[in-house]
């Protein structure tokens, strides 16, 4: 049987994993700046991390919802403790895709609504419940009645007045950072009209924080840099450090009623010993003061690079565009210099999502590869 191939990969077998850092069947070191979608949040293979998960898959690695399991509420209260949300529920998942069908779900039993507003450049998954990639993000929105998507311009305050003209709105749904469109975030002003409209037109306010959230931006959700307060936040990548799991965070005003929402796997013991560890190593080596301080860093070395043409996001989600197709430099960072970064839609754009322990020593070996590679 061969694989289904439908993603471009890189000829390299990788085995091993430590830190900021991965190794290929031959013991080639990689720094790897892109931890597989913004995925990894403590390094690989941390040694907390392993212990957590080791410890409860001797315990007991799976149940089904229908029992009580104290994990589950250990991950619900220390989620609540560092991200500032202790007063809402959480809806454990396993993906990014899920956490966002339920949000959709959910806010569509809400209000009884069924249109949604989305913005170009977006992803949200690609399960039927879920918003697809959408077309240039410079496009102007057109409402498109038949449709239960409504896309809209970033930041276009006046486009999305006139999505609202539509009396079915049932939710808006926003990255807080913008990740495979090329790093692109609503402005402060945009999100605070977001929560407005919503509140005036009873829609729900939906913040997608799959990759930009656990303190990938250099606070543990993006928008809270614009002082907003989403009904439904979604949540998964950095989550489990590579375990599979996401989850929504939901406003105390949404009624929970048996059977409203469902999963088989999702708030499984190893999944919530995983995410439990990643929140510890968070807090005791306090990886969101380090994604500020090391994404100012970043910020700083790259502008000694002239052909840098732009640079966009927060802590250590950020892009960096050039005015070439930057295809044959990420194979270049790769193959010469042993450094993994990202791609994105924009074919001119570097995407960085590092560990979040990514330090100043590893960022200059960047830097260094970057020039060696511009400038040769």
């Amino acid at each position: 049987m061969k694989l289904f191939d439908v993603y471009p990969v890189f000829d390299i077998n990788l085995v091993k994993g430590n830190g900021c850092f991965v190794y290929d069947a031959k013991g080639t070191e990689y720094l790897d700046f892109y931890g597989g979608h913004a995925v990894i949040s403590i390094g690989h293979t941390h040694p907390h991390y392993v212990k957590r998960i080791e410890e409860q898959l001797q315990a007991l690695s799976f149940y089904s919802n229908s029992v009580k399991l104290d994990i589950q509420q250990e991950l619900a209260q220390k989620l609540g403790q560092l991200s500032g949300y202790d007063n809402y529920n959480i809806f454990l998942v396993n993906s990014g895709a899920e956490a966002i069908e339920n949000a959709l779900k959910l806010a569509s039993f809400h209000n009884n609504k069924k249109k949604t507003i989305a913005f170009h450049g977006a992803f949200h998954g690609r399960t039927s419940g879920a918003v697809a990639i959408t077309d240039n993000p410079k496009i102007k929105a057109k409402v498109n009645d038949d449709s239960h998507v409504i896309f809209v311009e970033l930041n276009n305050e006046q486009a999305l007045r006139d999505a609202f003209s539509n009396k079915e709105i049932c939710a808006v749904i926003v990255e807080s950072i913008q990740g495979v469109n090329g790093i692109y975030e609503p402005n402060a002003d945009f999100f605070s009209l977001i929560q407005q409209l919503c509140y005036e037109h009873n829609a729900v306010f939906i913040a997608d924080e799959i990759q930009s959230g656990f303190g990938r931006s250099g606070k543990f959700f993006a928008h809270q840099f614009a002082n907003v307060q989403p009904d439904i936040i979604t949540m998964a990548k950095g989550m489990g450090n590579g375990f599979p799991i996401g989850g929504i965070l939901i406003h105390p005003k949404f009624e929970a009623k048996y059977g409203l929402l469902g999963t088989t796997f999702g708030g499984s013991p190893l999944a919530c010993a995983a995410s439990l560890a990643v929140l510890e190593v968070m807090e005791q080596e306090n990886l969101i003061e380090n994604a500020n301080k090391i994404g100012q860093y970043i910020l700083e070395q790259l502008q000694t690079i002239p052909q840098i043409k732009a640079i966009r996001g927060k802590g250590l989600m950020l892009g960096i565009e050039f005015d070439f197709p930057i295809k044959d430099l990420r194979n270049r960072l790769l193959n010469e210099q042993h450094i993994f970064v990202g791609n994105s839609n924009n074919a001119n754009t570097i995407r960085l999502l590092p560990s979040l322990t990514i330090g100043k020593n590893e960022v200059d070996s960047l830097i260094v590869a970057l020039k060696q590679c511009l400038n040769s």
